[in-house]
């Protein structure tokens, strides 16, 4: 008969040490560095609250165009429900190559070097696991989106953070980027325009830091899934079409911001062939390929969307003046957007801290946003604010936010009023002491 393990000979049960918990002993190392996103709390606090006017999930509110889905149910009805290459279907493909020459006057083989991939989120989680090594650097700018540290993170690279800042209209500043760059430094992230800013780049500092990514040799990821979406006199370049430096970028995008196409899951990549086939590698054993149906749809998005996408940035951009003035005029600073479908008002005059600000402004007037700090340090004292909600949502937000502040304001006057005359009401120490 066997004996119990924990009993030696004569039976006598030996004392069991306390173990830490098995998550504690079983989680990778890397997840310990990675901090819970600092978006979702207050979204699980306003999923219980009734009445709430949402300014935070970065989610067009338009559905997706008809002719997109009736291609979809089309497809459906015609048996498209197989896998398809790993790569993605050749139509599409090829009409994502056609479409960014056409537009940014780059060019990719749709054989070699474009893939689809599931969002836009799993083209940067395969383009970073596909070229970082163990402690490899990667400069990244912040604020920025929440998931770009933690891909690098996840992929046994190391973050190497530079801040932005608001009276930069938080453009990188290439000065401060080549200051970061080290021996071990790799790649150089971009997201722009910028989630969750709304910033985007001028064309000299883009030719700056695209002089500077080919002097020091190095990899550029270039997340441009908002790239549709600009505003005013701001023109979007695609990172890869500057000189020198489409040999050396990672371009990825998706359907889900112009599109309105988020819960169909579409990205892409594009790269020289050689990057891409690495690329490709992790695609296939973690994916096999993106949604058929999901593709098929954004074939006809790509074909035929464009009015669609026009009349969508029209909008958003009547949305962002109403947003943007609104703001300014009641003492929350912001300065213009030029990209995305954000505003990023600083908050600092309400006297309280974004995360404060945030969690106030929820439970006191139904208005969620996200506090600034979520996205990087340099966000402090800022929230994100999305105006991808209707007009009349916007403006019911702003009458709401205004009563906000001024309440937060006279509550901080009437604090110093009160800290005021208790200081003149008590003795100095001299006179104390005397």
């Amino acid at each position: 008969m066997s004996r119990p393990l924990d009993r030696p000979p004569g039976g006598t049960r030996r004392p069991r040490h306390p173990a830490p918990p098995l998550a504690e002993r079983v989680l990778a190392d890397r997840l310990r560095e990675l901090a819970p996103s600092g978006i979702r709390r207050f979204f699980d606090i306003a999923a219980t609250m009734d009445d709430v006017i949402s300014l935070g999930i970065g989610e067009p509110d338009f559905d997706t165009p008809a002719q997109v889905v009736e291609a979809a149910v089309e497809g459906l009805r015609r048996g498209r429900t197989h896998y398809t290459s790993n790569y993605g279907t050749i139509e599409l493909r090829s009409a994502l190559a056609s479409h960014l020459d056409a537009r940014y006057g780059v060019r990719y083989d749709p054989e070699s070097e474009i893939l689809i991939t599931v969002g836009a989120s799993e083209a940067v989680d395969l383009a970073v696991r596909a070229t970082c090594n163990p402690g490899d650097e990667v400069i990244l700018h912040e604020p920025s989106y929440v998931a770009y540290p933690a891909a690098i993170t996840l992929a046994g690279g190391r973050p190497a953070f530079v801040p932005t800042r608001d009276e930069d209209d938080f453009a990188l500043e290439p000065d401060l980027v080549e200051a970061a760059i080290t021996p071990r430094t790799k790649a150089l992230f971009l997201g722009y325009p910028c989630n969750p800013t709304g910033a985007v780049l001028p064309p000299a500092v883009e030719d700056e830091l695209a002089a500077i990514a080919v002097h020091h040799d190095l990899l550029v990821y270039s997340d441009e899934i908002y790239d549709r979406l600009a505003y005013g006199g701001y023109r979007h370049r695609a990172l890869s079409a500057l000189p020198g430096m489409r040999e050396r970028t990672v371009l990825m995008g998706g359907f889900s911001k112009a599109y309105a196409m988020t819960g169909w899951r579409l990205g892409w990549v594009c790269a020289p062939a050689p990057i891409l086939d690495g690329i490709v590698k992790v695609h296939q054993y973690m994916i096999m390929s993106a949604p058929t149906v999901a593709q098929d749809a954004a074939l006809v998005a790509l074909t035929t969307g464009e009015p669609d996408v026009e009349a969508m940035v029209a909008e958003y951009d009547r949305r962002r003046r109403l947003l943007v003035d609104g703001l300014n005029a009641m003492g929350l600073a912001t300065f213009e957007p030029r990209g995305a479908f954000y505003a990023f008002p600083r908050i600092s005059s309400t006297g309280l801290d974004d995360e404060a600000f945030t969690e106030c402004l929820l439970r006191e007037e139904r208005v969620a946003v996200v506090p600034g700090s979520a996205f990087g340090p340099s966000g402090a004292g800022h929230v994100r604010m999305c105006y991808a909600t209707s007009f009349e949502q916007l403006e019911e937000a702003l009458r709401r936010i205004g009563r906000f502040v001024a309440r937060a304001r006279a509550e901080m006057g009437a604090v110093a009023i009160a800290r005021g005359a208790k200081s003149a009401g008590e003795p100095d120490a001299a006179e104390g002491a005397a």
